[in-house]
């Protein structure tokens, strides 16, 4: 029942590409290298993308593949580091039946593989790709990042606190020790300071990333007397930090901010009033995505096969394998049903406008991608066990991303009280 809603919806919303009458061009199968943390703490993240990527592939391949071609997925593992991941890269990048990457996971392994990828000439979707400093040169001819960057990300946090509390002055800051965790807290101050000028951080906090004990970070963000604790902590760790910081009360005496709380909703007891997102628009309870059969059909399907309800990793992963299917379907009208090169799947990425499950991406000449920032808070649900979010707001994803060419950090700066005023308001988004 539920594969045959998937298949119905798919084929609604997204068609089915004919199979071209050039047989001798078409491929056995059409190779794809997914990269993401399959083992240690970030699997908590990297898990549900994976799960993801095979639900979809599976539902897509039922459907005949795309364009009579079957998708054939090859799995690396991101915590082996990233020398290994650019070998594997390599490797499967050297293979031409691997004709298109989704990697990676890691922003550090991004970095990475973003010059790589233009050096073997390999079109790679950043899944869930976060660091500003990606694509900052805007000459990227293969790698493309249709999710978003931190800037709009963390800046989308800044705008929720204080249209919520407007009078905040007091802020602590607890964050992981590498630059996914640096640049969150450059940006969320910068923010912070721009549209409020008379705030204060009065703790900031680096633990390193793989934490199981977070008792010293508690006690001091506890004597900083803050009111307000932001975090960008993820997987095992925010699962840890949150089952520790509870019982010595830190989500009553400060409004905690918890920039990937999404993912432990259902996996770890958060109290109501939490501020919470998902690093874009994907979050499968939102409107947008209540009204998308194929969201609906995805959603039931990944809940059938493991268990849970599928978090936004699991969502960015989708919606990055239908960016990809969208890049196949435009590339073979283009060339008339002839299998694509690489170049030419590339090219069909380029200036893109892709549906997704919860939403619209859209594809800027620097392959960055604009989404919107779904921001909301913790509350309780009857018809769920565990909490879902409430209040939220869409802000716009071009409105909180620079131009292309500017300074990010810069361009946060200049943001002003009278910006905050323009945006939508908690709770419009229901």
């Amino acid at each position: 029942m539920i594969r045959s809603a998937w298949m119905a919806a798919l084929a609604v919303s997204f068609g089915a590409v004919a199979a071209p009458a050039v047989a001798q061009e078409k491929p056995a199968s059409l190779g794809v290298g997914v990269m993401t943390f399959t083992s240690g703490p970030a699997a908590a993240y990297g898990v549900p993308g994976k799960n993801a990527a095979e639900l979809m592939i599976d539902m897509i391949n039922a459907r005949g593949g795309i364009g009579g071609v079957p998708l054939k997925a090859t799995y690396v593992d991101e915590a082996q580091g990233t020398q290994g991941v650019i070998a594997e890269y390599r490797r499967l990048a050297e293979d031409k039946s691997n004709q298109v990457m989704i990697a990676a996971l890691s922003s550090a392994n991004c970095l990475a593989l973003a010059p790589l990828a233009e050096q073997m000439q390999a079109p790679t979707i950043g899944w869930n790709c976060d660091t500003h400093q990606l694509l900052l040169d805007g000459k990227s001819k293969y790698y493309f990042r249709p999710n978003g960057n931190t800037i709009p990300e963390f800046v989308a946090y800044a705008l929720y606190l204080l249209q919520r509390k407007p009078d905040v002055k007091r802020i602590a800051i607890v964050n992981p020790d590498y630059a996914f965790g640096h640049d969150a807290a450059l940006i969320f101050k910068t923010a912070m300071k721009a549209l409020k000028p008379d705030v204060e951080v009065v703790a900031e906090l680096f633990p390193k990333l793989g934490s199981a004990n977070f008792q010293t970070e508690i006690s001091k963000l506890s004597a900083s007397r803050p009111d307000v604790v932001f975090s960008n902590l993820w997987g095992a760790d925010l699962e840890n930090f949150v089952r520790q910081a509870q019982p010595r009360g830190l989500f009553t005496s400060s409004q905690v901010v918890l920039a990937l709380g999404e993912t432990v909703l259902q996996r770890a007891n958060l109290p109501e009033g939490v501020i919470v997102g998902v690093l874009g628009d994907g979050w499968w309870m939102s409107p947008d995505a209540r009204a998308n059969p194929v969201t609906k059909a995805f959603v039931e399907a990944y809940e059938k096969r493991y268990g849970e309800y599928p978090v936004f990793p699991s969502v960015k992963m989708a919606n990055a394998i239908i960016y990809m299917k969208a890049a196949y379907e435009a590339a073979l009208k283009k060339t008339g049903g002839k299998w694509p090169s690489r170049n030419e799947l590339a090219d069909a990425m380029r200036g893109s406008t892709v549906k997704t499950l919860t939403g619209t991406t859209v594809t800027r000449k620097d392959n960055d991608g604009l989404v919107d920032q779904v921001v909301g808070v913790t509350a309780k649900s009857p018809d769920y066990k565990f909490p879902v979010i409430g209040g939220m707001v869409r802000y716009k994803g071009d409105t909180l991303m620079p131009p292309q060419g500017d300074d990010a950090i810069k361009w946060v700066g200049t943001l002003t009280p009278a910006f905050l005023a323009t945006q939508p308001k908690p709770g419009s988004y229901q």
